[in-house]
């Protein structure tokens, strides 16, 4: 990797969860916790609830607890600066814990990205007896849940410029995905990391992982921002062969190619910022969606499944049906390794989620298709559906009978990520 892709990265990490998300104010939304946490509505008897984006916030203890004693001093330790509580690695700031916007007595935090430490926030967000809980109070039997800070994302490893530490990190992360999805008894279910940098390695890690149950992967939607070569390269295709052999999906969560900041007016306060970043990220999708269909990678792993993560629902159809008009108006002539349409594509490749949308499960769930949509919370990051997880399934899901249902709760996440039960 290249110098300047090097400081890019590090600086994307140091940035991860930006600082002014973590300063005194935003406003405290007092909830009425007795009244939101009744469980599976009993119209839903029956339907184990899969939430398909949560975030489980690393330990502080996660990479320091399981590393050998000539890495205990050189792996990822949480340090409070500023009153906010951080990663570090070694002299490098990989910025904060991440999101948690659940406090500690279950009100809900607006306007900011996270309480600044750890122990403000919902203990549930790292720590599992609590989360397993938190997940029956909403009614929800199982979580597929992502990462919450940038200290175990492989781009920003790359940075470190030690792969043998780095690889450790990424293995110390999966190991304890392992174990949480075991200590939950197969309830909580991390997606795995993998050394991206190192083709062999990304390999025999991928394997492992799989080995051990993990049931499926996070990737960057465009590697090639790091140095690495992007998914047209045979690079890959050892690995999207693996995921196809096992049925394991790739998931890409927001997409974190764009930079939505640039699209956002100068002069505005945090709070304006991040209402419009946070609605672009998910859009950004899109543009994973089309790379992929323009790509003919598809064509060559007919069976790879994609989870587009924390992207929302409702600007699948106005996507689809533009790719759908620029097969014919752009690519006309290079159409030769592409064997369908993107409508096509995307019933036999992709699932998207939703969670504070009403549109788009209410209208617009048979013009996706019910085997392609999935339910979440995203929590306890900021716009997370907390609280009121029941009721809002049953405002946006109520009209449809119960095997329509399942298939949106329940279902289409056991088929996705091959899920025991």
């Amino acid at each position: 990797m290249a110098d300047n892709e090097t400081a890019e990265v590090a600086e994307n990490a140091r940035k991860y969860w930006a600082a002014d998300g973590y300063k005194p104010g935003g406003v405290i939304r007092e909830v009425d916790y007795a009244s939101q946490s009744g469980g599976l509505d009993s119209s839903l008897e029956g339907i184990k609830i899969v939430d398909c984006d949560t975030h489980i916030t690393e330990a502080p203890d996660l990479f320091t607890s399981r590393a050998p004693a000539a890495l205990k001093d050189k792996v990822p330790r949480v340090e409070r600066v500023d009153n906010t509580d951080r990663w570090f690695v070694g002299d490098r700031d990989f910025g904060t814990l991440g999101g948690n916007v659940i406090g500690k007595d279950n009100n809900k935090l607006l306007g900011r990205l996270a309480f600044p430490t750890l122990e403000e926030g919902h203990p549930g967000g790292h720590l599992l007896k609590e989360r397993l809980q938190a997940m029956d109070d909403m009614g929800v039997y199982a979580q597929i849940c992502y990462q919450n800070s940038g200290v175990t994302q492989a781009g920003s490893l790359m940075a470190l410029g030690d792969p043998a530490l780095a690889l450790s990190i990424i293995q110390m992360y999966n190991d304890a995905t392992r174990d949480f999805q075991e200590q939950s008894n197969q309830r909580v279910f991390n997606m795995g990391h993998l050394p991206f940098w190192d083709k062999a390695e990304l390999e025999k890690e991928a394997r492992r992982c799989l080995d051990m149950g993990i049931k499926g992967f996070v990737l960057p939607d465009t590697p090639e921002r790091v140095g690495v070569p992007s998914f047209l390269s045979d690079y890959w295709t050892p690995f999207l062969e693996m995921c196809e052999h096992y049925g394991a999906p790739i998931n890409f969560h927001l997409n974190a190619a764009i930079d939505p900041n640039m699209l956002t007016w100068e002069g505005f306060a945090f709070e304006q910022t991040l209402s419009v970043v946070a609605t672009m990220f998910s859009i950004g999708n899109a543009a994973t969606l089309g790379n992929w269909m323009v790509s003919g990678r598809l064509d060559r792993h007919p069976k790879l499944k994609i989870g587009l993560i924390e992207s929302g629902m409702g600007w699948v159809p106005f996507a689809v049906e533009a790719l759908e008009h620029q097969f014919d108006e752009m690519l006309a002539g290079k159409r030769q390794n592409l064997s369908r349409r993107p409508w096509q594509y995307f019933r036999d490749h992709f699932f998207c989620t939703f969670w504070f949308e009403s549109v788009g499960p209410k209208l617009l769930l048979e013009t996706i298709g019910v085997d392609n949509v999935l339910f979440e919370t995203d929590f306890p990051h900021p716009t997370s559906l907390y609280p009121g997880v029941q009721a809002h399934i049953l405002n946006t899901l109520g009209g449809y009978d119960y095997a329509t249902k399942k298939k949106v709760l329940q279902d289409n996440a056991v088929k996705l990520y091959n899920l025991p039960f």
